[in-house]
């Protein structure tokens, strides 16, 4: 960013507990553990404040982007030259409602504290994000979930907003909901959503969670820093096989590891770098083109490069 740029960020007048700082080391902000740093981290925690923040970025110019949890996430090394937004304080809130059977979640809660909520109300419907990392407005964006099923099943409606376009509700109809994406503008913030929930028998509920974590545990390395699965899983078939079949589990470049575990991982081992990373991206998908014939797309986001 330019001096006057920084300038216009600093003469904001912003609620107390929201925070700009500038030179924000963004590696200790994803799950990752890699990136360097943002010109400017901001960390909103009213709307009013959101749309001050936003308002300055049109005004001068200044690229923004909004992070949740940073669990889907690759920051390059050189980190993003501009202001990241993300969102606490209200943004933190949820209610739940025992006549509609509906949770109102901010969108920067975390997706885990809604599936627990559900457990201990005997609640059906959210089993299948038990251990799945990040903020409910960073699943809805990327339609979380498992192969059966995704935050579509359970959204009732979603409220987002555009500086350009101000406040807009969808109801869960009005998205195009697909396999680990939606239909929101990239400029588009997740405010908040409805979640939809069913009675349903504790014992059954826990039986279904546990055996997600469990299978997680035996499945994916989760002893070592991540940012989930890399790849999308191509139609009919499963992107971690296709990289093992093609001898690249346990392959190191720097810090950086294809899992052993889970070839559809890459795992930071201490040290690692974004451009370790990006090389075993880049590794992966040019093997498994040459072998198979077929071209994994990334699911994780690139943010920086």
């Amino acid at each position: 960013m330019t001096p006057s740029q920084i300038g216009a960020l600093r003469q904001l007048s912003l609620t107390p507990k929201s925070e700009l700082r500038f030179d924000e080391r963004l590696a200790r902000r994803t799950t990752l553990r890699v990136g360097g740093p943002a010109a400017c981290w901001a960390q909103v925690a009213t709307f009013g404040d959101l749309k001050r923040v936003l308002g300055v970025c049109s005004e001068a110019g200044i690229p923004w982007t909004v992070i949740g949890g940073g669990s889907n996430l690759l920051v390059s090394d050189q980190g993003f030259p501009g202001v990241v937004v993300h969102l606490c304080g209200e943004f933190r809130t949820w209610n739940y409602d025992e006549e509609s059977l509906h949770f109102t979640v901010g969108a920067a809660v975390s997706l885990s504290r809604i599936v627990q909520e559900a457990f201990r109300r005997g609640l059906s419907g959210m089993e299948f994000a038990v251990g799945t990392p990040g903020t409910v407005g960073g699943a809805i964006r990327m339609n979380a979930g498992t192969s059966e099923r995704g935050m579509s099943t359970r959204v009732v409606s979603v409220t987002t907003y555009d500086p350009d376009r101000g406040l807009k509700r969808y109801a869960a109809s009005d998205i195009r909901w697909g396999y680990r994406s939606t239909s929101f503008s990239p400029h588009e913030v997740i405010l908040e959503c409805v979640l939809s929930v069913k009675p349903g028998q504790e014992a059954f509920i826990r039986a279904k969670m546990e055996g997600s974590l469990a299978r997680r545990k035996r499945t994916q390395p989760l002893d070592f820093p991540s940012c989930g699965s890399v790849f999308r899983n191509p139609s009919g078939q499963h992107a971690g096989a296709l990289i093992e079949g093609c001898g690249l589990s346990g392959t190191r470049i720097g810090g950086a590891q294809i899992s052993g575990k889970h070839a559809n991982f890459i795992v930071n081992t201490g040290e690692a770098s974004a451009h370790d990373v990006i090389e075993l991206i880049q590794l992966a998908q040019h093997k498994v083109k040459q072998e198979h014939g077929i071209e994994l797309k990334p699911e994780v986001r690139f943010l920086g490069f």
